[in-house]
């Protein structure tokens, strides 16, 4: 009896001391999981309460699986992880912000994406929404216009296995020609006009959301369609507020 007690001892002290030297790494827990589950309830609960503007009640439920499986707190600074499932922006560096996690699920929502498409993001930002894009299964070509940025971007998105997430550096006003038609673009930022560029590199029946306004006045989410023959039609979806589209244009 007491050599069987010793071996319990010996085996909860060995255990003690395997979970304190990996801590949760060892189990597989998941500190951030609850508050993943938090943050797809508050955009559920606006998209409830914006839904005049934006017709719908809800959003895909694939978005929605998207947006709580996506670890944000790998995409923000480490001086702000603590927020990182706040379901506000945040500051990564340079004058620019992480989206609001409700506006990254409504702009993947807008734009239908399905496994296998060409969608094109203007501004990487820290590589969250390309991300999210790549969960949904799409083929992603995305650019951001600030060099470290866009070099630390592609080292994030490369590092957590999002091979299929194509960087580059440069001005996304122009698109990117050479990896056009688009089944999708997605702009994170807002421009004073939808740029001719982007909208020749869509593909017919394809769709681009975009927020077009000045900075110091209302921008609106815009989405833009392209019929089969090419027409375009735009919609206005939502008042938005995101940081200006920068370049030479």
């Amino acid at each position: 009896m007491k050599y069987f007690f010793k071996q319990r001892v010996l085996l909860f002290f060995h255990t003690w001391l395997f979970l304190l030297a990996f801590g949760s790494h060892a189990i597989g827990f998941d500190q951030y999981e609850e508050a993943r589950r938090k943050m797809v309830k508050a955009i559920e609960a606006d998209v409830r309460e914006t839904s005049f503007y934006i017709n719908r009640k809800s959003l895909d439920p694939r978005v929605m699986s998207v947006m709580g499986k996506v670890e944000r707190h790998k995409f923000v600074p480490p001086s702000e992880q603590s927020w990182a499932y706040a379901n506000r922006p945040i500051p990564i560096g340079h004058g620019q912000t992480i989206s609001q996690p409700y506006i990254v699920a409504l702009m993947t929502d807008l734009i239908s994406v399905d496994p296998g498409d060409r969608v094109l993001e203007i501004g990487t930002g820290s590589g969250y929404q390309a991300a999210v894009l790549a969960e949904m299964g799409a083929e992603v070509f995305t650019i951001e216009i600030i060099e470290p940025l866009a070099r630390k971007a592609s080292e994030r998105l490369a590092g957590l296995g999002y091979n299929q997430v194509k960087t580059r550096q440069g001005d996304g006003y122009y698109g990117w020609e050479e990896e056009a038609p688009f089944d999708a673009i997605v702009v994170t930022a807002a421009a004073d006009h939808v740029p001719p560029p982007l909208v020749r590199q869509l593909k017919p029946g394809g769709v681009m959301v975009i927020p077009v306004g000045s900075r110091f006045l209302v921008q609106q989410l815009v989405l833009v369609s392209k019929d089969s023959a090419g027409s375009i039609t735009t919609r206005q979806m939502l008042p938005v507020r995101f940081v200006p589209l920068t370049g030479d244009h």
